[in-house]
């Protein structure tokens, strides 16, 4: 939000009744009661900031049916009535009623698709280095952007993003025609890209270090509690430096964040010592080296 000058602020708004939860903010009503956001017309004349409640969204995130018909129309900004959405857009991550991601991996699919036919239309003027290195600066962006929040998508959803790494690298790695005067020279081949879950469980494992061991503050929501282990078996290793892994039934639950980088990391660091003493660049370095060992897709369990 900008406050100098005539600048129109967006704001996201959220409302929760008794069964009703909307995104962004957190206030709590009474069943009956709409909230009615109106700005400080005092306050904020003072920051020279306008309103546009044309800009404001509102979505309604709730198991109930009957949830959003009881919020419609009632919703007002400055006096202006807000229409209910079905999925919002915040920081550039769309985010549906049901908490998913599933229109927003549709939409960068989309995008990094079109990329891809651009790509091609030029593949024929550039060598494979450079059809590479244009991949990984104007196309992985793309299907990489908050991959850690995306990690609890289905895995029909994250293979859409693989297919399109794939698609790319068929360009990167398409044999040309060697020169007349020089038949027997061939391309050398350019070694596989990283796949988009290798890349994400690394960033994962490094995000995590950050939280759990250099204490970094606005990670400090991702801490978990140090596991309390009586014996290592064949079966379960067991570090100084694991952590209690949430359990849960619910297999879009075990795919969030931390339900699969605290699995993931009671395995890393049973394979890894000396893990409280690297900086990032070490762990980043040694959790590449160990997820490579590893199988794609890779398959956690509960121990």
């Amino acid at each position: 939000m900008s406050t100098r000058g005539s600048t129109t602020a967006t704001i996201t708004t959220a409302i929760i009744t008794a069964t009703t939860t909307t995104t962004a903010t957190t206030t709590t009503t009474t069943a009956t009661t709409t909230t009615i956001i109106t700005p400080s017309n005092i306050y904020y004349s003072r920051l020279n900031v306008n309103f546009a409640p044309e800009k404001t969204q509102a979505m309604v995130v709730s198991r109930s049916p009957a949830a959003g018909p009881a919020v419609e129309g009632r919703l007002r900004f400055g006096g202006v009535p807000l229409p209910l959405q079905e999925a919002v857009k915040v920081l550039g991550v769309e985010v549906d009623r049901e908490l998913r991601f599933d229109g927003h991996i549709k939409h960068i699919a989309k995008k990094a698709s079109h990329r891809v036919s651009a790509l091609r239309r030029v593949a024929s003027f550039l060598d494979r280095g450079e059809k590479l290195l244009l991949y990984k600066a104007q196309i992985r962006p793309y299907l990489e952007y908050a991959a850690l929040s995306l990690m609890s998508c289905a895995s029909s959803h994250t293979r859409r993003l693989d297919s399109i790494q794939r698609r790319a690298l068929r360009l990167v790695d398409a044999a040309e025609p060697p020169d007349p005067p020089d038949p027997p020279a061939q391309f050398e081949p350019v070694s596989p890209l990283d796949s988009l879950e290798h890349r994400r469980d690394v960033a994962a494992l490094v995000v995590f270090h950050k939280a759990q061991v250099q204490g970094v503050p606005h990670l400090a929501g991702l801490r978990q509690p140090p596991r309390v282990a009586t014996r290592s078996t064949r079966t379960v290793l067991t570090s100084g430096d694991a952590v209690e892994v949430p359990r849960s039934r619910a297999s879009q639950h075990q795919r969030t964040f931390v339900g699969r980088v605290s699995r993931m990391w009671n395995i890393f660091t049973a394979a890894v010592p000396h893990i409280q003493e690297m900086n990032t660049q070490s762990v980043k370095l040694a959790a590449n080296r160990w997820r490579l060992l590893k199988p794609t897709p890779l398959r956690l369990v509960i121990l």
